[in-house]
């Protein structure tokens, strides 16, 4: 478990070596916010849920307590509003937001209503427990890296030790220790390599009843494209895609590979004003000393996180 005293404890090392106040905890010379400005991290957006409702514990925690099915949109923009404020806020943004996330896990606690691969009925989970945390973690970096590898140029070797070497940052907002994250890049892969491979991850009924409502149409006005769904089913590790029910036909599979074909060719080309995210906008702005987002990050920020500015104390 991370206990309040294990956050504060890495908070007050994450703000050691904060660069300054205004760029945040990263800034703009660092890795993350060249990957997570792109607005083509959506594409792993259904990917990172499915994989984090592959865990029984994660799975049961947000059918228990989770506004998911009554407010999609709310849920995505209150995930989105916490990473953003935690890679592109302020150094007091982004350490407010971690304490909030910390808040609302304390919250979340409960018992497995049923028996799911290692978790027996009955046994207790916690959302602020330390192997859920890093396995929430490691599909917010994995994904976002990937999603931006299949569009955008590849990163080096070196690039990617030193997104990682920046993702244990971010793990610490989560209350993660440097212990408690591999040491490098391949320590990484080995873990979520391992966990694909293990019955940690197991499909529960509670998880496939929360993805029939997101991607079958519960509410078809939601229901994403077809592209979409073939995409997220196509970077899912196999057994997971059954689990979930996922087919990959040749329809899905064409679909999949000409929405690809399409975003390579038109999404580099793109303005930068439209192809990256409000918050990173915003983030520049205050860089340069302006106090308000302008109109065009405001709408921005509104798509991505509900609200028209991000670094602003609620």
């Amino acid at each position: 478990m991370v206990s309040a005293n294990d956050l504060e404890f890495a908070l007050d090392q994450v703000r050691a070596n904060a660069p300054e106040q205004v760029p945040g905890v990263f800034g703009p010379s660092s890795v993350t916010w060249r990957i997570d400005r792109e607005a083509v991290i959506f594409l792993g957006a259904g990917r990172a849920l499915l994989l984090q409702l592959a865990h029984p514990w994660v799975a049961a925690a947000i059918a228990e307590h989770s506004k998911t099915f009554a407010d999609p949109i709310g849920r995505f923009h209150r995930t989105f509003d916490i990473v953003f404020a935690m890679v592109f806020g302020s150094l007091d943004r982004a350490l407010l937001s971690s304490r909030q996330l910390y808040r609302r896990h304390s919250m979340i606690v409960g018992e497995m209503p049923e028996t799911v691969g290692p978790f027996v009925a009955g046994s207790r989970y916690c959302a602020n427990d330390i192997p859920s945390l890093r396995w929430v973690h490691a599909t917010l970096v994995e994904t976002a890296l990937m999603a931006h590898d299949l569009v955008l140029p590849p990163l080096s070797a070196e690039e990617r030790e030193r997104y990682w070497t920046e993702s244990r940052t971010f793990g610490a907002l989560f209350g993660l220790t440097g212990d408690d994250l591999p040491a490098d890049w391949s320590g990484f892969a080995a873990y979520t390599n391992a966990m694909a491979q293990s019955d940690t991850l197991t499909v529960s009924p509670a998880a496939r009843e929360i993805v029939r409502q997101i991607f079958g149409g519960a509410r078809p006005w939601l229901r994403p494209p077809r592209w979409y769904r073939a995409l997220t089913a196509s970077l899912l590790p196999e057994p997971l895609r059954a689990g979930f029910g996922f087919g990959l036909d040749e329809r899905n599979t064409r679909s999949a590979d000409n929405a690809l074909k399409w975003i390579r060719r038109v999404y580099p080309k793109l303005p930068d004003r439209l192809r990256y995210v409000g918050p990173y906008q915003e983030a520049h702005a205050r860089l340069n000393g302006e106090p308000q987002p302008d109109w065009l990050t405001r709408c921005l920020n509104r798509a991505w996180i509900g609200r028209s500015q991000m670094d602003h104390r609620r």
